[in-house]
């Protein structure tokens, strides 16, 4: 009984009836109330009755009955003219010689400040994820203006060749439009490359196929997610390469064809290929790298640690980019 009086941490020692029979210093001080005016009353009974919690009871006489104990139980208590208390509760039966004498102790921690603190911070951490959205959405909407402005000045100008690279450049910033869209309705920073690549793909062949009848742009992708950055990367590479089937694979008007876009990963490997079934590599070059002029795909493969092949696929041309 001294040991519990003295405690610096809020105990009772309440016997089989939940009677008290001592209350540490700390719990009166804590709970403002008497100690005088404990000893011997029910716990349902100290103060103005706010320990009168029916489900606190019952595990406290399952404890007396041994059939368990309480570990970290949270409670409010709730007192007339005061804040609410977020209460942590530990009750242990002890064990003594005498088996016929039962006394359990119980601890009580007073954590209304630490839960606040911790409401206080998801609330931040909520906030800060719907702010990143908003700017997600902005910047995403942003790249679609420029998109759509190179769109406009390419064809306003008198070069073919300008005309080209503008076009390039339109098709660079929609891909990385696509990619911040993905990113604004994914979590933790995971952009799922399904729908991305899928979106991707319908994006490219708006702009570029005439004819989706006599040129068709597919994606097949497994279930995988990868970090923002990655998809950026992987994005500006598929971008790249269906942009090259497209102006290389089929140069007859009325020539018909396919290109499909596959990723599969597997534990920490994965492999993106992007084929078509169009005239192939001009002079058996499969095995070289592929001509892309702005090294892109290669300078995105190494950043990945990834490899670039080119082989004929006879017809066509198939690019895989490999990270084992």
């Amino acid at each position: 009984m001294a040991l519990v009086v003295t405690s610096q941490a809020p105990l009772l020692l309440l016997d089989e009836d939940l009677a008290v029979i001592a209350a540490s210093n700390s719990f009166c001080r804590i709970f403002e109330i008497a100690p005088a005016a404990t000893t011997g009353l029910r716990l349902s009974q100290l103060g103005a009755g706010e320990w009168n919690v029916p489900q606190l009871s019952s595990l406290l006489k399952a404890t007396v009955a041994g059939d368990a104990a309480i570990d970290a139980y949270e409670m409010d208590l709730i007192r007339d003219g005061k804040k609410p208390c977020r209460l942590v509760l530990n009750a242990h039966k002890l064990d003594y010689f005498d088996a016929d004498l039962t006394r359990i102790v119980l601890a009580v921690t007073d954590v209304t400040a630490a839960r606040l603190a911790e409401k206080i911070k998801d609330d931040l951490v909520r906030e800060k994820e719907v702010l990143l959205q908003e700017l997600q959405h902005r910047v995403a909407n942003s790249l679609q203006i420029i998109a759509a402005v190179l769109m406009r000045s390419a064809r306003s100008v008198q070069s073919e060749e300008i005309r080209t690279h503008l076009h390039n450049a339109h098709y660079l910033v929609m891909s990385i439009a696509t990619m911040q869209k993905q990113l604004a309705t994914s979590r933790a920073g995971e952009v799922a490359l399904r729908s991305y690549f899928t979106d991707l793909c319908s994006s490219i062949g708006a702009s570029m196929i005439a004819d989706h009848d006599r040129l068709s742009l597919t994606a097949t992708v497994d279930d995988s997610s990868v970090d923002a950055n990655i998809s950026v990367s992987l994005g500006l590479i598929v971008t790249e390469l269906v942009i090259n089937a497209l102006k290389h694979a089929f140069p007859g008007r009325n020539q018909t064809g396919k290109i499909k876009v596959d990723y599969l990963s597997e534990g920490t490997g994965w492999t993106l290929t992007v084929g078509d079934n169009g005239v192939g590599m001009p002079g058996g070059q499969a095995g070289a790298k592929p001509g892309l002029g702005t090294g892109i795909v290669d300078a995105l493969s190494k950043q990945l640690d990834a490899s670039v092949s080119v082989t004929d696929a006879g017809p066509g041309t198939t690019v895989s980019i490999v990270h084992d």
